[in-house]
């Protein structure tokens, strides 16, 4: 490592960092198991927190702690709680608001952390469940003195498989190195990114089911414009052909980039630089990989 330490400009640590992965998790059942199976021999603990409702009130099986069989193979390294979330009476006008829920999700997650027995100096990963940093990431933020106290990790941008890229845009995933001072958030926070750090596979859900539950729980469920969004054949119809679930225009700040992401994603045929259990179980992860467009339900 020494040397890849010195190409970033950081220098090797006789012993590695602990490092700490902190997730909210929705229902990305699968993706979340491909991060644990990629990252398990490289973290100390793995922090995972899920409310009984979503941020916008919608009430929601607890997913990981119905299937924590499915994650026996990480049971020594998780540490998990949940969230109760209050969900509003029938016909009520009463509820918070989105994003006074996801600060709750933030704070209770911060609880956790430090219940899970962080120190100063571990290295602490906050992400999305969907934002998979690559072992070789965490391999650096580990044996390497120098990096940066907070640093945004970009990510190879997928949308529903990897069959269809989007950009390297995704950067809201964060490598903290902890202090008391040190916060889950999801937004900008340094002016520092490492490239090229690993993977972003957004509304990469194996069932219909699972993509029309997303879009009424998206933290901008007002994006549902109309009820047929959320037919299932539509779903389908627009998963296979890589276009837009919400109809519409790509989020871009120049009408250079608006012009060049209109229309469909272009599909990608390679399979190369993907994360390796998913390649080792192809057959099993069929949905996330070129050609695999059709889902259930």
């Amino acid at each position: 490592m020494a040397e890849l330490c010195a190409l970033h400009g950081w220098r090797a640590r006789a012993s590695p960092r602990r490092v700490f992965d902190a997730v909210l998790f929705n229902n990305e059942l699968d993706t979340l198991e491909i991060r644990y199976r990629e990252l398990l021999p490289y973290v100390h603990k793995l922090v995972i927190l899920e409310a009984n409702a979503t941020f916008t009130g919608i009430p929601k099986p607890l997913s990981f702690a119905e299937n924590l069989e499915r994650f026996a193979f990480a049971r020594s390294k998780i540490v998990y709680d949940r969230l109760p979330i209050a969900t509003p009476r029938p016909g009520s006008r009463r509820r918070e608001q989105p994003f006074d829920v996801e600060a709750r999700h933030r704070r209770a997650l911060n609880a956790l952390l430090r219940r899970s027995g962080v120190a100063g100096g571990d290295v602490v990963i906050m992400a999305d469940a969907d934002e998979i940093p690559s072992p070789e990431t965490v391999q650096l933020l580990r044996w390497c003195d120098g990096v940066p106290a907070v640093m945004h990790l970009q990510l190879e941008n997928y949308v529903y498989s990897f069959e269809f890229p989007v950009d390297q845009g995704s950067w809201r995933a964060t490598a903290h190195i902890f202090s008391e001072r040190t916060a889950y958030q999801h937004s900008r926070q340094s002016d520092l990114i490492l490239a090229d750090a690993g993977w972003h596979c957004s509304f990469c859900f194996r069932e219909i089911a699972e993509f029309a539950f997303k879009m009424r729980a998206y933290s901008h469920a007002d994006r549902v414009r109309r009820q047929s969004f959320l037919d299932p054949a539509r779903i389908q119809r627009v998963v296979c052909a890589g276009a837009d679930l919400f109809d519409m225009l790509p989020e871009e700040y120049t009408f250079r980039d608006l012009f060049k992401k209109m229309g469909p994603i272009p599909r990608s045929a390679s399979a190369m630089h993907l994360p390796s259990y998913l390649i080792k179980n192809a057959r099993r992860f069929s949905f996330l990989l070129p050609g695999g467009c059709l889902r259930s339900g």
